[in-house]
């Protein structure tokens, strides 16, 4: 039973607010879209969404308004419940709670795969690496602190960036279908040069097993990386040091990759923030 207080008129509020509010993501949003088997899990009220809701309402007999509220959720069955904060999270949780919590989790850098509303081996890692992240105890509890921490502003980079190459933006940081991309794509051909985005020295150079395919990542200052992925060719070694503009490889394909492009990643001590904050 959901108390008065707990009423969550989550898609006609968004629907209904000024164009700026209504872009604004919310886990309680993004949980509703992974209990309704959406994609993308972008946390935002769209029509999608407002239609997906109407449509479980008209099958369920309840009534069709497009409001996410108790009746509705109580017809999601154990994907609609609890509200987060209403427990303490650990591994092996099931629920509404945990579909939000991982999607605050990938907003601030620490995304654990697919949003499926189950707090697994990933999520519970990923959960772990926030805490250490934001200076909590790193229990792998998500408890009020951890929410607390998780219901601020994701991060972005401290410093400004070079683009790496003169090429068109593919896919963005950001939702892409139940899980987050973590960096942005730049679409160009195989072969065209690389450059640093910054002044730094490279960490690692070589394959990632990962995903990433021909991986080179460079350290910079103010706890900052960059992340330069499935390249063709790598040309620079652990340990140079480079400036913007210096060439550190070619665009490839290799990783998972479905064709020429590069992925390229910032990384706040750690968590992976929207890399357009930083160019």
């Amino acid at each position: 039973m959901f108390r008065s207080t707990q009423i969550l008129c989550i898609v006609a509020t968004l629907a209904l607010a000024a164009p700026a509010a209504a872009a604004a993501p919310r886990a309680d949003v993004a949980a509703l879209q992974v209990a309704l088997r959406l994609q993308p899990v972008d946390g935002i009220a769209g029509p999608a969404t407002i239609a997906a809701v109407r449509q479980l309402q008209a099958r369920k007999g309840l009534t069709v308004d497009g409001i996410a509220g108790p009746a509705t959720r109580r017809a999601l069955g154990r994907r609609g419940r609890p509200a987060l904060g209403s427990r303490p999270l650990t591994t092996g949780a099931r629920g509404w709670d945990v579909a939000a919590l991982q999607f605050l989790l990938a907003r601030h850098g620490f995304p654990s795969g697919p949003l499926d509303g189950g707090l697994g081996p990933r999520s519970t890692a990923a959960l772990v690496r926030f805490q250490r992240w934001a200076g909590l105890v790193a229990d792998g509890v998500a408890g009020p602190a951890t929410l607390a921490a998780l219901r601020r502003p994701p991060p972005s980079s401290p410093l400004r960036f070079a683009f790496p190459l003169a090429a068109p933006f593919g896919d963005r940081f950001g939702p892409r279908g139940s899980g987050l991309h973590s960096g942005v794509d730049f679409v160009a051909p195989a072969g065209t040069p690389v450059a640093a985005a910054g002044r730094g020295c490279v960490e690692s150079a070589g394959w990632d097993a990962g995903g990433y395919g021909n991986l080179v990542i460079v350290r910079h200052r103010m706890g900052m990386t960059s992340w330069y992925a499935h390249l063709a060719t790598i040309d620079v070694r652990p340990g140079a040091c480079v400036v913007a503009g210096d060439r550190i490889g070619t665009v490839g394909a290799t990783g998972r990759a479905s064709g020429p492009h590069l992925h390229f990643e910032l990384r706040l001590r750690g968590a992976a923030v929207d890399p357009t904050s930083g160019l």
